[in-house]
């Protein structure tokens, strides 16, 4: 190179590192190192349909009465959710006949504007408060905002986030089960007090069906879905072959933990969630559950792509230069 070229170079190169490093500190100083979890009143209690009386969620922190919590998440899903619903209820009732099992559902309607909130309100009526409760958001926050409210309103010693389309059968739960207590040395489901204290993920994956999904899928589909997972496996999570599958089981301790450092409330939400589960050491787990895919579905490959590869780098970004910081907390007594 001759000396007007490497100085030229060596400017430009300086601009971009003054650039890059102007950003990161406007990211420092514009943003909380921990997440503001905004509540109203009214998304802290729940509606008893039958007598018209509200009542007041419980805690996270509080001590489980219950063996299993199920946490939906639903946006505009009145036609989705009942057939979800439908299977759901069958395999948790037909469990509460043959044992001590008990459970609870909790739907969580992320500002809904169609008829979910309706729906959910009719199960809820159908059930009775005890066995399903409706968290109703009065305004959209996004999957993983929606998510979060509902584990931190949750009884249940275990903690299943199940998507509402119903893409993934509710009887596969045996199996993130079984892993559960591989992960812990505790069968919950027999001795739940004996999983506090202990934490773990169980990741429902959709990685053994890739080889289908790519002979179905075209090849801008194709090149997508492989770019998300480099991405993911570059900037944040390593081991896990399928973050983004809606069935996921936790420890109550796990999921406290996760949930009260998250800041990612959008369809990314997964992946920083595993971020954190492997910076607090947290066992994850991954097992193959049966998947098929269900229309109705909200993500437009495209953008939804583009939108997560901007989440993903500014999710590494923000964690290396100390702009978000994860909550390391020890259980109360």
């Amino acid at each position: 190179m001759d000396l007007p070229f490497k100085l030229l170079f060596f400017y430009f190169s300086a601009i971009c590192m003054s650039i890059f490093l102007a950003f990161c500190i406007l990211i420092i100083v514009t943003t909380n190192q921990y997440p503001v979890i905004l509540r109203s009143k009214k998304e802290k209690e729940f509606l008893d349909p039958v007598t018209g009386n509200t009542i007041l969620f419980p805690s996270i922190e509080d001590k489980p009465s219950k063996k299993l919590s199920v946490i939906v998440p639903a946006y505009n899903e009145e036609n989705r959710l009942p057939p979800m619903l439908e299977e759901c209820v069958d395999f948790l009732e037909s469990r509460c006949k043959q044992t001590d099992f008990t459970y609870e559902i909790i739907i969580v309607s992320d500002g809904s504007s169609d008829g979910t909130l309706n729906v959910a309100n009719e199960w809820c009526r159908k059930l009775g408060v005890d066995k399903l409760r409706v968290l109703a958001l009065e305004t959209n926050r996004g999957k993983g905002g929606a998510v979060r409210l509902g584990m931190q309103s949750a009884r249940g010693a275990a903690l299943l986030f199940a998507d509402a389309d119903g893409a993934t059968k509710f009887s596969d739960l045996t199996k993130l089960e079984k892993c559960l207590w591989e992960k812990t040395g505790v069968d919950y489901l027999k001795n739940p007090d004996d999983l506090t204290g202990k934490t773990a993920i169980i990741v429902g994956s959709r990685a053994h069906l890739e080889k289908e999904s790519v002979a179905k899928r075209s090849l801008f589909r194709t090149i997508l879905m492989y770019g998300f997972h480099f991405l993911v496996w570059l900037f944040t999570v390593k081991g896990v072959k399928d973050t983004q599958c809606g069935f996921k089981l936790f420890t109550r301790d796990a999921a406290r933990l996760c949930f009260d450092s998250i800041h990612v409330e959008r369809w990314a939400f997964d992946v920083e969630l595993l971020y954190i589960a492997q910076k607090l050491n947290i066992p994850i787990g991954e097992v193959a559950v049966n998947w098929t895919e269900i229309e109705g579905s909200k993500l437009t490959p495209f953008w939804s792509s583009v939108q997560m590869g901007k989440d993903l780098g500014l999710i590494w970004l923000r964690y290396m230069i100390g702009a978000w910081k994860i909550k390391e907390r020890i259980k109360k007594d």
